[in-house]
């Protein structure tokens, strides 16, 4: 385990059942099965007939992250982890050691590379920190992209690395229970050229706020979008394919 910033750590994970990995698009996501309290190694479910087969008390804590990067030759896969406090997934990355097992399922996640596409507008929470670098790094060098991202301090920020012209901007949350707002105003006030590429991940109800806003507000095309609520306020287990297509007021 290696600290990437105050709150965000990267974990190694490697071993022969890695052979064969590959991550085909960036953003894409990977399910984490974590051990419960007083085992060695998460316990996974069996897949018989009748299905799944696991007791309900035994059942591992499973978590989506972003695949942040894959060595084939080692057969390391790099997955950060946001130190969130209270938390299974935070309280085992803040104390994770070399020889520590999880296991891992994917990849998967239905996003596709446009390389033609020469302005992107991205922006993110810090969950989505991750996922904006892998996207940050597939860009091609005639892409340009206005990068907006919502976290709590400065201690939260990191840099990235592109091979396209990039603009960040750092945005901290002007309250602690504030989420979203930053990223909805940074929406509100961009400048969105013909032909731009959106991508918006971040909580999950402001994210549809977000979506609303360039669908019916800015008129943009459904297609030029992408957008992800990678977890919902007050809520344990989000879904990982929110996309916020289901708000049929859009």
């Amino acid at each position: 385990m290696s600290r990437v910033a105050p709150r965000l750590v990267s974990v190694w994970v490697t071993g022969d059942a890695l052979e064969g990995f590959t991550i085909e698009a960036p953003t894409g996501h990977i399910k984490v099965f974590l051990p419960l309290p007083g085992q060695d190694a998460p316990l996974l479910p069996e897949f018989l007939p009748e299905g799944q087969v696991v007791a309900d008390d035994e059942r591992p804590v499973v978590r989506t992250y972003t695949p942040r990067r894959f060595d084939p030759r080692t057969r390391a896969l790099e997955v950060q982890f946001l130190l969130h406090g209270a938390g299974p997934a935070s309280e085992w990355a803040e104390r994770a050691q070399a020889g520590d097992k999880l296991a891992v399922a994917g990849p998967g996640g239905r996003f596709s590379m446009d390389p033609a596409a020469e302005h992107w507008w991205i922006a993110g929470d810090e969950s989505a920190i991750p996922a904006v670098g892998t996207l940050l790094e597939a860009l091609p060098g005639s892409a340009s992209a206005q990068v907006h991202l919502e976290v709590a301090d400065v201690g939260d920020e990191i840099e990235f690395s592109s091979p396209a012209k990039t603009e960040i901007t750092w945005h901290h949350r002007r309250a602690a229970d504030a989420w979203g707002a930053e990223l909805d105003e940074a929406a509100r006030g961009a400048a969105i050229a013909n032909g731009t590429r959106v991508w918006v991940a971040c909580e999950a109800a402001a994210m549809r706020g977000i979506r609303k806003h360039f669908l019916a507000g800015r008129r943009l095309p459904a297609s030029s979008l992408v957008t992800r609520g990678y977890w919902r306020l007050g809520e344990v287990n989000h879904p990982d394919h929110d996309y916020g297509d289901d708000d049929l007021s859009r």
